[in-house]
């Protein structure tokens, strides 16, 4: 069994797979997306402030809504189920509400334990939240077992939601009528809202709406910050999403990416040294692909994101290595904000 890291880089030194990586970032590089000040530089006079739980089936579309929202990206996506594998916040600011959305790995009936961690996170973020929105792909013949196991629960916890349609372009509006009309008879759904996330229909009235509905209060972070996640954090998540695009399913769920080394540069760039974790060798050739082809392709669309939202040149450097049982390694949980321990 080879656990090492093959070496690989592309033609502009930029992307690669190489012997050895520093451990640990640099002073300062594990900060949030946006660094901000120490103090918001506007202060509402009328503040409102809270928290909205995006909830759904695996891939109803919570992290195209969550990105929209906040009109910028802070949550991966991909057209694969479970991609979101934890908590991740938004903020954004509507006249003088900070809205702070929770994006949620889907909920759906775990068999891993991977599966229950990132259940038990979702419902986590649904029970903390001001309010919750429950998230359905219109584009699904009708109510699947997953929405109606959330449904089931809300109502358990005596908790009201609003109702999110979200795909309303792939679908005639006479579908649309009749969706509503179901959910509407379960009882738990204050509001109903008809979106496409994708093309931004209907976005700006549902954050116009959960404006109105922020409790009273200070903002909890400054204007300029729209997340609370680690910059380290969403470079691995943004490779994640290249590896799952580009594999579609050749390569499942068998892999994660960690950012190993983050250092800055004083002409302005940084260099970005990630491993991509696989689970057995035949994983690790396919990642590979023939003569590096895969992995030079994955480091260029993953610099090439990478240095549009940091607006700097990036060195991305990927590694390959074989770690078989990852999903139960209490590091990993760890890093992702999830409990090992979830039953």
């Amino acid at each position: 069994m080879t656990d090492g890291r093959d070496k690989f880089e592309d033609d502009d030194k930029d992307e690669g797979v190489s012997e050895s990586v520093d451990e640990g970032l640099e002073e300062g590089a594990d900060e949030g997306i946006e660094e901000g000040a120490e103090e918001a530089a506007y202060v509402p006079e009328n503040p409102r402030c809270g928290f909205v739980a995006l909830v759904g089936a695996p891939n109803a579309g919570k992290s195209t809504l969550l990105n929209a929202m906040v009109g910028s990206k802070v949550s991966i996506v991909s057209s694969k189920v479970q991609t979101t594998r934890t908590r991740v916040l938004g903020i954004t600011i509507a006249g003088d509400s900070q809205i702070i959305f929770v994006d949620t790995p889907g909920i759906f009936k775990p068999k891993r334990r991977l599966d229950r961690a990132m259940v038990a996170a979702a419902w986590q973020g649904a029970e903390d939240a001001d309010l919750v929105g429950v998230l359905f792909d219109v584009s699904r013949r009708g109510i699947d077992q997953d929405t109606q196991g959330i449904i089931t629960r809300l109502k358990e916890q005596g908790r009201k939601a609003i109702l999110i349609l979200n795909k309303i372009d792939l679908v005639p509006r006479e579908k649309l009528l009749g969706l509503a009309d179901s959910f509407n008879q379960e009882g738990i759904f204050t509001d109903i809202f008809m979106l496409s996330a994708s093309t931004g229909d209907g976005v700006e009235h549902l954050r116009g709406f959960l404006a109105a509905r922020m409790p009273e209060g200070p903002w909890h972070y400054p204007e300029d910050q729209i997340s609370d996640m680690p910059m380290r954090l969403l470079a691995a998540e943004i490779t994640r999403e290249k590896l799952f695009q580009q594999l579609h399913q050749e390569l499942p769920y068998a892999a994660t990416v960690e950012t190993e080394q983050w250092e800055e540069f004083e002409n302005g760039s940084v260099k970005i040294s990630q491993v991509v974790y696989v689970q057995r060798d035949s994983q690790k050739a396919i990642v590979l692909g023939k003569q590096g082809s895969r992995i030079k392709a994955l480091g260029q669309a993953a610099r090439t994101e990478l240095e549009e939202m940091l607006e700097q040149r990036v060195h991305l450097m990927l590694f390959v290595k074989v770690r078989e049982d990852w999903e139960n390694d209490p590091e990993r949980y760890e890093a992702w904000n999830l409990d090992f321990g979830a039953s």
